[in-house]
């Protein structure tokens, strides 16, 4: 059985904005790759999706960390939630119908880490009681206002594990109570 975690970098005040917060130092960045090589695939809403589109085309002023991150990313399987879309890209899925079924049913065929990008998304996943973990990678920076991590009421949690990961961003992991 896969486990779906739902993770994104963030303000300490919570929110999500990724051209406010910036790209993140070599050392995230890293991270970011090695975990991206470990997935059995990602799942996006439509918003999230759109912007990871920008990995489809390499650009010619890109370092190797970005074309190493940019390989990786469009070798994994996407699953893309989507009413308004009516196509994706290479290696991606449409999902417009019953999503929470259709990913319900992912997860219990595949096995590994299925990870999940999409306040909203992730909502609606949690209200279904879908999602298995939660990363919150935390920037010391305080945006106040934007889009938030949780997109409404935050679930109960419990936090199972916290890791330094560069000298400004800490993982925190958590599991529904």
């Amino acid at each position: 059985m896969a486990k779906l975690v739902y993770g994104l970098m963030q303000s300490l005040d919570g929110y999500v904005d990724h051209m406010k917060l910036g790209p993140p130092v070599p050392t995230v960045a890293r991270h970011f790759n090695e975990q991206m090589r470990g997935l059995t695939g990602l799942i996006y809403g439509r918003r999230t999706y759109e912007i990871m589109r920008y990995w489809e085309e390499d650009l010619p002023d890109w370092d190797a960390e970005d074309r190493d991150f940019a390989a990786v990313w469009r070798s994994q399987p996407k699953w893309v939630v989507s009413r308004s879309l009516k196509s994706v890209g290479p290696n991606a899925t449409l999902v417009a119908g019953d999503f929470e079924k259709m990913i319900g049913g992912l997860k219990a065929e595949l096995a590994g880490e299925i990870h999940v990008a999409g306040p909203v998304l992730a909502q609606s996943l949690s209200e279904a009681s879908l999602i298995d973990e939660y990363r919150l990678y935390l920037r010391p920076v305080v945006l106040g206002g934007g889009e938030p991590f949780f997109a409404g009421p935050r679930p109960p949690l419990h936090l199972v594990a916290s890791e330094l990961i560069a000298d400004d961003v800490i993982r925190l992991s958590y599991v529904p109570a």
